[in-house]
């Protein structure tokens, strides 16, 4: 990998990184992770995403913090040659710091569009007390991120959910949904128009928490679902830490299981042909 730290060309994100052999590991794992991804799951049509446009959504959080430095990392290196459009989405929650990310953006050079759209409200007068405010936040903001990106020109909404987004949507359908479904790494929306990527589907939440700290990103937290307790969510990240505490390695197992399935050992006919099995005469 071209070692870009030291080069006076360096992507402003990573100008100031940390010269240790620990942080360049990390960068090192995280960019081959995001790119095997991308190559997995056929995120770039034509190999390297040349001429395309991807809506690069912010929160403010660790996770898309990582996400936007590691693609720009690969742009800067000639494995990623798509158009990168940071975007974030203020929401209208009382108290967020509104300045904040796009300063850090202005700062830095990166292209940025910053809408509000105050969902908030919205969110607050719809869903019933004690209820978890997830699901009609995440559906207001893809509406508008969606917009976004056909106002913008883009081809793809790229979002920055991780190895830990899939296996605990994995155990959510498992446990309360009675399917077996977790979290695509590439999905179409329903009008068929737009790409949905995920390329850190492959990368481990820890490391992108080490890394957006090593950085110094301005991290906002979620005060919406964030501040909820007892988020069916949250009861399945406790589950997961537990079993990786008394067994580590088995986010990985687990993980490695959603991409070799058996449909002949499953018990869906519409997976296999169960009918029609039958021995030789």
């Amino acid at each position: 990998m071209t070692d870009l730290l030291d080069h006076p060309d360096a992507i402003a994100l990573l100008r100031h990184a940390p010269q240790t052999t620990a942080f360049n590991k990390l960068r090192k794992r995280l960019n081959r992770l995001t790119r095997e991804a991308m190559d997995t799951y056929g995120m770039l049509a034509n190999g390297h995403a040349k001429g395309e446009r991807w809506l690069v959504c912010l929160s403010g959080g660790k996770d898309s913090w990582a996400m936007l430095g590691i693609l720009m990392d690969l742009n800067a290196q000639g494995l990623l040659q798509a158009d990168l459009l940071a975007c974030n989405l203020d929401q209208g929650q009382p108290g967020f710091p509104a300045s904040t990310i796009p300063d850090f953006l202005d700062s830095h050079g990166i292209a940025h569009r910053i809408e509000y759209r105050d969902t908030y409200s919205v969110v607050m007068d719809k869903v019933p007390a004690g209820k978890t405010y997830c699901s009609l936040c995440s559906r207001l903001r893809r509406g508008n991120l969606y917009r976004i990106a056909r106002e913008e020109g883009c081809s793809s909404v790229v979002l920055g959910h991780h190895r830990e987004d899939a296996l605990e949507t994995f155990l959510l359908n498992l446990f309360h949904g009675g399917t077996l479904a977790a979290m695509p790494p590439k999905l179409l929306n329903d009008e068929g128009d737009l790409t949905v990527l995920r390329p850190l589907a492959l990368c481990a939440e820890e490391d992108l928490a080490k890394y957006a700290a090593a950085l110094s990103f301005p991290i906002i937290p979620c005060d919406l679902c964030g501040s909820q307790d007892g988020l069916q969510r949250q009861a399945m990240k406790q589950l997961l830490d537990e079993w990786e505490r008394r067994s580590p390695g088995r986010k990985d197992t687990i993980f490695r299981a959603l991409s070799h399935v058996k449909p002949g050992h499953m018990l869906d006919p519409a997976l296999f042909d169960f009918a029609g099995l039958a021995p030789r005469k």
